[in-house]
């Protein structure tokens, strides 16, 4: 399966989404909390959340089959 532009794109941006949330989780992990209610630990892990979902969602458009989805036609099945 050969993949277009786009998806190389996704797949690139997928992986940068995985490496920001992986920054987030190590900056969260490192930050001396200052306080139950400490809102830049919030925003860290927030970001966290953030940024592996953009990074799953990415990387589900890179590797799916979208000959048949974008074009419309159903190359597998005869009509």
């Amino acid at each position: 399966m050969d993949k277009t532009f786009g998806q190389k794109i996704s797949m690139t941006f997928a992986v940068l989404c995985y490496i920001a949330g992986l920054g987030c989780a190590i900056g969260a992990y490192m930050y001396p909390v200052k306080g139950e209610y400490d809102a830049i630990q919030a925003s860290l892990m927030a970001s966290i959340v953030f940024f592996v979902g953009c990074g799953i969602v990415l990387h589900a458009i890179a590797t799916t089959r979208l000959r048949g989805i974008v074009t419309l036609s159903k190359p597998d099945t005869e009509e």
